[in-house]
């Protein structure tokens, strides 16, 4: 992101464009809805310039741009349709220390003007950073018919009454006390006419206060294996609506930016052989936050009832009487296998399919290694990579083939995703080489179609050191 969106209080400050022609009359309309102190300088100003200037609603300087008329500016506009005037009238603001734009010249000026949906207070805002600007305008007449005119009034009304919207308790309550405001009753008021907004306020806060208050909940949620675009709309929702996410480290930072803005984001990270956050901190977290009132999260990486410990922390919150929900989430292995673009069964190939640990709290995990080692059976192996050789040594004591094609995706289902293609009697040397550092599955008996093997290698070789 190169240019930060941020909202300018305008009220009482200063604003200075240079340019009286087509260019700056369309900046200059949008600019007078702001409260800003207007001042025009153009030397040839447009009829509706001073017009605006006679009827007070600007300053208009009828000279060319000079040194010191932008100081104090907070912002200046060049826009005379002529880069040479521009590049002059812009060089005169910044050493006046105003922040400079040039119409139509995104490389030299240090802030640009989004598309804008205007249901004042209500603004949207939409900038593609110069990239798509008919995109930017497309949106925008998406969205101007979608948000109702009168959203504007709804909101001024209702910001005059978030004070006695305040005796409701932090959190859902208020929200769902603001979303029957904004989508129902408001709307409902609205149409008879804005004095009847008022009333249904008072009686929409009076029915919210009577509500019995609501009992603590917990969402078990699988956040899937990385990319926000695998997230189900389900886990989505309870992103939305909760006030604390206590999360693992496979979760990626762009499915935490789907949590409301809000809520109080918690690592419980666990790495294995590594820096963890013991079982029982992690349960007293949720505990504590639960019966605090609040809506807890606990999103794990995958789907949450593979290797993700969910029956130990539902019986701590079923011990402490709290209701819990499980949404679950796309695991590691589907999406390994959809990135290797194979199936993870086959009729005549596979008609069972195991998922197993390569290590447990005690170690690394014994296994039916006998039915691991079959001729055709197909294994997702989570947490394998330190486990790599205990795997290969026990597999092929008990009858498996060296040969038997193994496929290692590293960050499956995530930008960073590298696929290592090899055989079991290579694998953990070829792990050893590769250096992964991210979280990988290994599917014991699926080898990527010849297709996708080939640019996996040269891509693997770049990344390695």
């Amino acid at each position: 992101m190169q240019h930060f969106p941020i909202f300018l209080d305008l009220q009482g400050r200063r604003v200075v464009l240079a340019g009286g022609g087509n260019a700056a009359l369309a900046k200059l309309r949008l600019l007078l809805k702001t409260e800003a102190r207007l001042t025009v300088i153009a030397a040839d100003p447009a009829p509706e310039i001073r017009a605006w200037a006679a009827e007070h609603r600007l300053a208009l300087i009828a000279r060319a741009m000079a040194p010191g008329d932008a100081l104090c500016a907070a912002l200046f506009y060049a826009a005379h349709e002529d880069a040479t005037e521009d590049a002059r009238a812009a060089a005169l603001a910044r050493a006046d220390g105003a922040l400079v734009n040039i119409v139509d010249n995104l490389e030299d000026s240090a802030f640009i003007t989004p598309a804008i949906v205007d249901r004042d207070p209500v603004t949207v805002a939409i900038g593609t950073e110069g990239a798509a600007p008919v995109l930017a305008r497309a949106i925008k007449a998406d969205l101007e018919e979608r948000l109702p005119a009168g959203l504007g009034t709804l909101a001024r009304i209702g910001k005059a009454f978030r004070a006695a919207a305040e005796r409701l308790p932090f959190g859902e309550p208020r929200r769902r006390f603001w979303r029957d405001y904004y989508f129902d009753a408001g709307p409902r008021a609205l149409a008879k006419g804005a004095a009847h907004v008022q009333a249904a306020l008072e009686t929409l806060l009076d029915r919210s206060l009577a509500r019995t208050p609501r009992a603590p909940f917990v969402e078990f949620v699988g956040a899937g294996p990385g990319d926000p675009d695998l997230l189900t709309l389900k886990a989505r929702k309870a992103l939305d609506r909760a006030d604390v996410v206590i999360h693992d480290r496979l979760v990626s930072p762009a499915i935490l930016d789907l949590a409301r803005r809000e809520a109080t984001i918690i690592d419980a990270g666990k790495e294995g052989f590594g820096p963890s956050m013991a079982q029982q901190d992690i349960t007293a977290l949720i505990l504590a936050h639960a019966t605090d009132g609040a809506h807890v999260v606990r999103l794990k990486g995958g789907d949450p009832g593979v290797f993700g410990r969910l029956d130990e922390e539902i019986e701590t919150v079923e011990d402490a009487g709290i209701a819990y929900g499980i949404v679950p989430g796309i695991t590691a292995a589907s999406a390994a296998a959809a990135s290797l673009g194979r199936s993870l069964t086959r009729r005549g190939r596979n008609g069972a399919l195991r998922i197993v640990t390569g290590h447990d709290a005690r170690g690394f995990a014994e296994q039916d290694w006998a039915a691991l080692a079959k001729p055709g059976a197909i294994t997702a192996i989570y947490m394998g990579k330190r486990a790599a050789r205990f795997l290969q040594g026990r597999l092929m004591m008990h009858g498996a083939d060296p040969a038997t094609p193994v496929s290692v995706v590293e960050n499956a289902g995530r930008p960073g995703e590298r696929l290592l293609p090899t055989n079991l009697g290579a694998l953990s040397a070829d792990l050893d080489d590769a250096q992964l550092t991210g979280p990988a599955v290994i599917l014991l008996g699926l080898a990527p179609p010849e297709a996708a093997a080939l640019p996996a290698l040269p891509q693997l070789e770049e990344a390695l050191p």
